[in-house]
């Protein structure tokens, strides 16, 4: 099936991605749960427009122009969340612009960012909708306080431009506790000043199957459980049979018994590791390690007789498949019935 691909390549099962859609949506909808897909895992109209037939209410990116690619990459996008502090003349620009053409909403956690969202949107007569970022434990970025995200909150909802939208989050794995004390302290807050708190939105494929022990939430942002990748296999949340993006790679070389080289280096693979010891998983192979990335080559070694043959292909499942997408312009989607097919990624590369 894939013989005439040029490696490195980054494949994509159309039909393991629509499986694993359905399954979490499934999950969502027994538990009452919204879900607005993190499209940075794929970066691809299609697969998101698969995510709201699924029943996804919209989307979130991390960019403006992540958001840009995707909404003009198909007419049905138009609800779309940034979970990302925008600073920046040309960024407010373009995102007075996008508010324009969608149903917009970004998350502040300064007053910094709440001011300057606020003074380009009232100049330009449209009003958007902000969430107060709250750190429920992961340490990125965030209010540290139940009290500091219901005074932002105040500031965005007396601010000319700005409407209140709710709170948001990016939780640590295995915190739910935390999370819900966190957000239910802070709702209550909120509306003890007065001010309704319409969304609660959360987040993180590792914990998206026990999303409802955290009540408080309304909505959830999973981005790779569309593909699966290596670290959510060794986290048991998934298996190899749910592992819908792989990266083709071809031997070039075997230079001993017990080590090969691979045409996919760093720059495909990439040098995220998660907590993990190695580049990768080679399917069908679990004795060999992926132990060492240059820009071009992946080096291989087996405590044994490595067993494998200059032009040898083989599938690997990357670390962290988010990254990988990233790194490529294009992808080979395939399925049961689907020759493969080279996909352009719209959503990938631009700085802004």
């Amino acid at each position: 099936m894939f013989d005439e691909i040029q490696t490195p390549a980054v494949l994509v099962d159309i039909d393991v991605a629509k499986r694993n859609i359905e399954r979490f949506q499934a999950y969502a909808d027994s538990h009452g749960l919204k879900v607005r897909p993190h499209i940075k895992t794929h970066k691809l109209p299609a697969i998101a427009e698969m995510q709201l037939d699924a029943g996804a209410v919209g989307i979130t990116c991390q960019k403006v122009s992540e958001a840009e690619a995707m909404v003009a990459g198909s007419d049905r996008l138009n609800d779309v969340l940034i979970t990302y502090n925008i600073l920046g003349d040309d960024k407010l620009h373009a995102l007075v612009a996008l508010a324009r053409k969608v149903r917009l909403a970004v998350v502040a956690d300064n007053e910094t960012v709440i001011d300057g969202l606020s003074a380009a949107f009232a100049q330009a007569g449209a009003t958007l909708n902000v969430f107060v970022e709250c750190n429920t434990g992961a340490d990125r970025c965030g209010t540290g306080t139940p009290q500091e995200a219901a005074a932002l909150a105040a500031r965005i909802h007396a601010a000319p431009g700005l409407r209140f939208a709710g709170l948001m989050t990016y939780p640590p794995v295995g915190g739910a506790a935390k999370v819900q004390a966190f957000m239910a302290e802070a709702k209550a807050l909120v509306e003890a000043r007065g001010i309704a708190v319409p969304v609660i939105t959360s987040g993180g494929s590792p914990d998206m199957m026990l999303a409802h022990l955290v009540p408080a939430t309304t909505e959830f942002r999973p981005g790779t459980y569309v593909y699966n990748d290596r670290s959510l296999v060794a986290r048991g949340v998934t298996t190899w049979d749910d592992c819908a993006l792989t990266v083709l790679a071809t031997v070039v070389s075997v230079p001993a018994p017990d080590r090969a080289i691979i045409d996919a280096g760093s720059k495909t693979l990439t040098s995220d590791l998660l907590g993990l010891t190695g580049h990768g998983h080679v399917l069908g192979r679990p004795d060999i390690a992926i132990d060492q990335l240059s820009e071009e080559h992946g080096r291989l070694r087996s405590e044994g007789d490595i067993g494998l043959e200059v032009g040898q292909r083989l599938r690997i499942v990357p670390n962290h498949a988010c990254v990988v997408t990233n790194m490529v312009d294009g992808v080979y989607v395939y399925g049961k019935d689907k020759a493969p097919e080279l996909w352009p990624v719209p959503a990938r590369g631009k700085i802004v």
